[in-house]
Formats: C-alpha cells, sequence, structure tokens
C-alpha cells in the first residue's frame, strides 16, 4: 500500500483541520498517482473535497466510526480492520491513503512506499506526519529535482520501507 502526503519541513500536514496550502502540480499527481486505483481517507478528509463527492474514476473508501455514515459511491468502512479485510481483494500497489492524519497514523505501519510532496518551508501547523528522515523503518529511495510554486519550493520524494 502507498500513502500520498504533502508536508512542510517540519512534516507538518495540517492546521485546524486544514491543509497547510493547495500546490495544483501535487493535486495532479494525486489524480495521476489514483486514477484506477484504491483511495483511503477518513470522514473528515471525504468532507473536504469538493461537493463532498467521492472522486471520479477510484473506488473510494472512507473511514467513519458513525455506524449510520453512508456516501452514495464510496465504501464506508468502520474499523481499520474491516478496511484491511476490504482491501484484501485489491493488489495492494493500487491501494492509496491520502489523509488525514488518524487514518496515515493507522495506515502506516501497512504500508511500504510513501509518495512525500516535501515543502520547504515551514507553517504554522498542529497535526504532523511522522519524520520519515528520523525513522530507522524508512529510506528515501527517489527525490525529484526542486520545483516552485510561487514563493514556494518543494519536491517530490519517495520513501521506501526497509
Amino acid at each position: 500500500m502507498n500513502i500520498l502526503v504533502t508536508v512542510d519541513k517540519n512534516w507538518a500536514i495540517g492546521n485546524q483541520g486544514q491543509l497547510l496550502v493547495s500546490i495544483p502540480e501535487d493535486q495532479r499527481l494525486l489524480r495521476e498517482e489514483t486514477l484506477g486505483g484504491i483511495i483511503v481517507m477518513g470522514r473528515k478528509t471525504f468532507e473536504t473535497l469538493p461537493g463532498k463527492q467521492p472522486l471520479y474514476g477510484r473506488i473510494n473508501v472512507i473511514l467513519s466510526k458513525d455506524r449510520n455514515y453512508q456516501v452514495k459511491g464510496a465504501v464506508v468502512c468502520h474499523s481499520l480492520e474491516e478496511s484491511l479485510e476490504f482491501l484484501k481483494q485489491y493488489p495492494q500497489a493500487s491501494v492509496f491513503i491520502i489523509g488525514g492524519s488518524s487514518i496515515y497514523d493507522q495506515f502506516l505501519p501497512y504500508c511500504d512506499t510513501v509518495h512525500a510532496t516535501f515543502i520547504d518551508y515551514e507553517y504554522s501547523a498542529d497535526t504532523h506526519f511522522p519524520d520519515l528522515d528520523k525513522s530507522g523503518e524508512w529510506s528515501l529511495t527517489a527525490e525529484s529535482d526542486e520545483h516552485t510554486y510561487f514563493n514556494l519550493c518543494y519536491s517530490f520524494r519517495m520513501y521506501q520501507k526497509k
């Protein structure tokens, strides 16, 4: 399984329930990488999508503790175990975890690849992703050249579980 995440230089991912920044090239990469695959997200992340609608061309899996929560065109699971059981029927390389924080924390042990958009900037944030550079479990295996979006510098990094 894969994780797609955007982090700042301190591995921050959000503040007060919002993304830190929206970079068009990062959004394009998410579309391209996940099209035809399976995306897994929490309810709060799902409700930030345009129109609160499942993303087209993908199987959308939403985790919610609310047993009555339903979304037309998506699969709703109520626990990590239930979602892992559902995902067994698909090739693990086609599964992408897209957030939020608690979903990342739950699924990280089951993933072998993290695609991180790494922003060379420090935001005010209250939510962080584990620092894979300091983890003994992950290796940086690829990094793009530096890109810019207005005054932000960022790169795309790939980490593999050792």
